[in-house]
């Protein structure tokens, strides 16, 4: 329904409505006329023309920054990337030295340059406006730099993260109508775990491993020891009616023993039980590793948080095993 000027809304709803425009995150630098480092995170940043080479960015009437940003000269705009989170968290902060511990590099005028960034622009101030409760800084591009990484994206009022999508992967229908085709997330899951425990197979062959008793000896070194109602609560949906028999191999192994307690019988591993959860699970970070090599930067971390919400969706229980006692 359009909305007239005189109508009025609920101005936290209409910020949440806004928050649902995913944007880049950004940190804009500068020196001030002492000659300090000057810098903030923004969300702001837009572009304005190719030729010439114009972007715009905007910085709130009250930030305490503004006195630095209106008398300078030159500044640069660091588009970030998906795992510098942290840093954005650092130059949003008050108060702090933002700088501190920084390898930075030198730009134009001095001016400070970030690096890991997934773009850098080092621009001219061209135009200063006014615009409502913010000040409007339009600059030209002087030197820029670019880089392959995922970029941070802020969206409804947090961090996320952005990948690209390949083209050319496009799903092809199913043969028969109405059967799942290569997009089916059963499909990609299951072909895709069956895959990756393939590459560590080999290493669970050597040791004499099932895959549930893998699973169970790499559960037993997230704590000390852990209790049958621990283990059964963690191994919900994983291994389910298949944990008593592969703790009952791994007791008569002799890679894992019982501590009886008043608080009923835990169970931990054994020094060559810990021994061959470490040979494993070197192996498997190794794998691990390798294939996130293959995928472009930034988008094993992309994977892992979209894998962790899917969890977190269809298992509310996942968490229950990395919960401290």
């Amino acid at each position: 329904m359009a909305m007239s000027q005189t109508d009025t809304f609920d101005a936290a709803e209409f910020r949440r409505a806004l928050g649902s425009f995913a944007t880049g995150v950004t940190i804009i630098t500068t020196r001030d006329a002492s000659g300090n480092n000057i810098g903030l995170t923004a969300n702001s940043f837009n572009s304005v023309s190719l030729n010439p080479p114009l972007v715009l960015w905007s910085l709130a009437e009250s930030s305490s920054s503004l006195p630095a940003f209106r008398s300078a000269q030159h500044w640069a705009v660091h588009v970030l990337a998906s795992d510098q989170e942290p840093l954005s968290t650092r130059f949003a902060k008050r108060g702090v030295d933002k700088f501190a511990g920084l390898d930075c590099e030198q730009g134009i005028d001095s001016i400070p340059l970030l690096r890991g960034c997934t773009a850098r622009f080092e621009c001219r101030t061209a135009f200063q406006y006014e615009g409502g409760d913010h000040v409007i800084f339009v600059g030209e591009v002087l030197n820029f730099v670019r880089a392959e990484s995922a970029p941070l994206v802020f969206h409804s009022g947090r961090y996320a993260d952005a990948t690209r999508r390949d083209a050319s992967l496009k799903p092809r229908n199913a043969y028969l109508a109405g059967s799942f085709n290569e997009d089916f997330l059963g499909y990609l899951l299951g072909r895709s775990h069956h895959q990756f425990f393939s590459k560590i197979r080999s290493y669970l062959d050597h040791e004499g491993l099932s895959d549930e008793e893998f699973y169970l000896l790499s559960t037993l070194t997230l704590k000390h020891d852990l209790t049958a109602t621990e283990i059964d609560v963690g191994m919900a949906g994983v291994l389910d009616d298949h944990s008593a028999p592969a703790l009952q191999s791994l007791l008569q192994r002799g890679l894992a023993q019982a501590l009886p307690g008043s608080g009923g019988t835990a169970y931990e591993l054994t020094l060559d039980g810990r021994a061959c959860a470490l040979r494993i699970i070197s192996a498997a970070k190794a794998v691990e590793s390798q294939l996130l090599e293959r995928l472009g930067p930034g988008e094993g971390e992309v994977l892992k948080s979209l894998l962790n919400r899917l969890l977190s969706v269809t298992d509310a229980g996942a968490s229950a095993i990395w919960q401290q006692p």
